[in-house]
């Protein structure tokens, strides 16, 4: 690895107002990781922590300028997606992946926000099951994500089990299943590569700032693997970023709060 070069994420999502997850979020994550950030923004949306007031889709021809143009200029070493809302951007963002040989795509397969407002349609999701999973290095879903793409209920370990072989199934080279949603006292994360699966668990820290989790857990991931982390070394390192961000977190909003994204720096 050419260490001398910066090291560049892209990033493939909407746009938070409230600055605690999608585009902002995973910028500012690259950033804590002294990663270079560059991004093609897929929405624009009117959110806070209390939830998303209205969202408006990016047209898809300039989804696919914008990333053609930062990567044909900078490069980048990983990327990640975020919120996709219509097949038509889902379908753009594939592509480009595709025509331009972007490496290491951490798959985030957003479909509803931390608030519970629904972030994608459902020929998205088709979309994204049949185009862009196949082309990820690593899909990253929660536990209601999983059971979308894997179309079965997950109520226990050999379901998560199941669902991720089914999303393997789909053509992604690894898939994890965060834990977060799941009721128990830590955070366990499984982690499947097509041929086994190891567990990663983490202690679960109270509190409400949770608004971003899973944009700021996948930017995480993408940031080091772009600094050439394995996977299996990168999970630990982003679960203890994440406790460490939501331990951080200043008090802001009514609702679901920000983490504090810098909070290794201070």
């Amino acid at each position: 690895m050419d260490t001398a070069r910066p090291r560049v994420a892209l990033t493939v999502a909407g746009s938070d107002s409230s600055g605690g997850a999608g585009i902002q979020a995973d910028l500012k994550t690259f950033a804590a990781h002294r990663v270079y950030g560059v991004s093609a923004i897929t929405a624009v949306t009117a959110q806070n922590t209390s939830g998303v007031a209205s969202f408006q889709p990016v047209p898809a021809d300039l989804i696919t300028a914008q990333i053609e143009a930062v990567v044909s200029d900078i490069g980048v070493h990983a990327a990640k997606t975020g919120m996709l809302p219509t097949a038509a951007v889902v379908e753009a963002a594939a592509a480009a992946v595709a025509e331009l040989d972007i490496p290491f795509l951490v798959v985030d397969p957003v479909m509803v926000a931390t608030s519970g407002d629904r972030l994608i349609d459902d020929e998205a999701v088709a979309a994204m099951k049949v185009e862009l999973i196949r082309r990820a290095f690593v899909v990253t879903p929660n536990i209601p994500e999983a059971e979308v793409l894997a179309g079965m209920a997950i109520t226990s370990d050999d379901d998560r089990r199941t669902a991720a072989r089914r999303i393997a199934a789909l053509g992604a080279t690894a898939v994890i299943i965060t834990g977060g949603h799941a009721a128990s006292l830590d955070i366990v994360d499984l982690l499947y590569d097509g041929e086994r699966f190891r567990e990663f668990r983490a202690e679960r820290v109270a509190g409400r700032a949770t608004h971003g989790t899973g944009c700021t857990f996948s930017a995480a991931l993408a940031a080091r693997l772009a600094l050439g982390t394995s996977l299996e070394e990168a999970v630990p390192l982003v679960q203890a970023y994440i406790a460490g961000a939501i331990r951080s977190a200043p008090d802001l909003g009514r609702g679901h709060a920000p983490m504090d994204h810098f909070w290794k720096l201070y």
